[in-house]
């Protein structure tokens, strides 16, 4: 174990050099990034003077052609001239000899000829002038096209400059460009073979941390890592290349493992909150509900059993959302249990519980069936009068057998026998100013409770359901 915990260390060791290789790597690529981005904007500047002088070159060159077919214009002139002049001075020549010979011929004419012959110098004198004249202005023109022809080769060559260093710059953009795509390449290829890059990116170059590469020479980390590269290779037999692999990918699982907990953590809490809210509603509620069932409760009940109270309290040392209990009291004794209570007063106090319990949340329709088959005929008239007074917006179909619960219905139906048929008889009740309906069961009623049950009871022989007094 010694020795895999020294080989794991040895590991890491090697894992932090190819973390300084990375980051070495990745300064190249950065450096190179900044270099392309200078020289970019270094070409686009020379560019931009190359073209300025190529327009300035253009603009001179056009203006010195334009100068040199009006210096060849001029000459062509001034050579017309010339030629002119010089027709002119040969025939000046010509006259002077013709004069001269006309002079040596004529020494003795008359004295005005020598003004003619003067006339005729006099003329000659000046075209040699004009020539003259002609002939400077010529080497000046011819000297002015011979600069301006040296310009055009200056800016010419100044041109082929430019764009021969145009060429070189983006050859030297497109190598390093090129740099740029092979950095980027290995700085995936590095991103991909080594995940851990991508979250320890931000310490790297931090000053003092574990990627403090300006405190480490560069060539003597080359040289442990060559090192340590051997020594790797020695060892790989022993080693398990893929243990940092499994590191991280069960550090990754357990992070992963840590957010879903954190989720479940927080669905949790959330959970939490939304049962004690729903606690606190259900207890506000349950209080609510039981205040209002203990006070109709005890007022049926008290309608049903006068003299008689009953209750809903919880236990002692408890409160009503744990547990309530039913107390009955006649008079001013409360009894210590239900089993005091007679038979007849316990179905009139489940009677009241249930009655209370429909009065919190109303029905439709209510359907009472011989609900005072157990009772005596004064209990059964409080049913009639409790249902009156406390049910008056209610609807209600009694089934009973007993006329105490009649004096109360508003529509009474009664079935009998008629020559062996049944039939039914609808009459009006004494309570037909209350909105509620009371049906009763009954045969005639001026026969026997017990004959109504022998017929109701030959009635469900023959499927023909129950044949009641409403």
């Amino acid at each position: 174990f010694d020795s895999m915990s020294a080989e794991l260390e040895e590991a890491n060791k090697q894992s932090s050099d190819m973390q300084l290789e990375q980051k070495e790597k990745w300064d190249l690529y950065n450096e190179l990034k900044e270099r392309e981005e200078e020289l970019t904007l270094q070409r686009e500047n020379m560019l931009g003077q190359i073209e300025a002088d190529i327009k300035k070159a253009k603009k001179a060159a056009a203006d010195a052609a334009k100068r040199a077919r009006e210096v060849e214009s001029s000459k062509h002139t001034l050579v017309m001239e010339l030629d002119s002049l010089k027709a002119d001075v040969v025939s000046a020549e010509e006259a002077v000899e013709t004069a001269k010979k006309a002079l040596e011929e004529a020494n003795e004419e008359e004295l005005g000829k020598e003004i003619v012959v003067g006339e005729v110098k006099a003329q000659w004198d000046e075209a040699k002038a004009a020539q003259t004249e002609f002939e400077d202005r010529i080497s000046q023109f011819s000297s002015e096209l011979a600069e301006i022809k040296r310009e055009m080769n200056r800016l010419a060559k100044k041109s082929e400059k430019c764009n021969l260093e145009s060429k070189k710059l983006k050859v030297e953009i497109a190598r390093i460009c090129k740099d740029r795509q092979n950095a980027e390449k290995v700085v995936a290829n590095l991103l991909k073979a080594h995940p851990w890059i991508e979250s320890e990116k931000s310490a790297f170059g931090v000053e003092d941390g574990d990627y403090d590469f300006t405190s480490t020479n560069p060539d003597d980390m080359s040289a442990r890592l060559q090192a340590l590269k051997s020594d790797q290779d020695s060892l790989s037999k022993k080693i398990n290349k893929k243990v940092m692999g499994m590191i991280e990918k069960a550090e990754g699982e357990y992070t992963e493992l840590l957010r879903k907990r954190k989720v479940v953590e927080n669905d949790k809490r959330k959970i939490k909150k939304v049962i004690e809210e729903l606690d606190i509603k259900k207890k506000a509620e349950l209080e609510r509900t039981w205040k209002k069932v203990n006070k109709d409760f005890g007022s049926i009940f008290s309608t049903l059993l006068p003299g008689a109270s009953a209750k809903l309290e919880p236990p002692e040392g408890m409160r009503a959302w744990e547990g309530l209990e039913v107390k009955v009291a006649f008079g001013d004794v409360w009894k210590e249990s239900l089993s005091e209570l007679s038979g007849g007063q316990r179905s009139l106090l489940a009677l009241s519980l249930i009655l209370s319990l429909l009065l919190f949340k109303p029905a439709p329709m209510y359907i009472l069936d011989e609900v005072d088959a157990a009772l005596d005929l004064s209990h059964t008239q409080n049913i009639g009068n409790m249902l009156k007074t406390h049910f008056s917006q209610s609807q209600f179909i009694v089934v009973s057998l007993k006329e105490g619960m009649f004096n109360n219905a508003n529509v009474i139906f009664r079935t009998k026998f008629v020559d062996g048929v049944s039939t039914v008889a609808k009459t009006m009740g004494t309570g037909s100013s209350v909105r509620q309906r009371i049906l009763a069961d009954s045969n005639d009623m001026d026969t026997e409770p017990t004959a109504g049950r022998k017929h109701r009871a030959q009635a469900s022989k023959r499927k023909k359901g129950k044949e009641n007094s409403v």
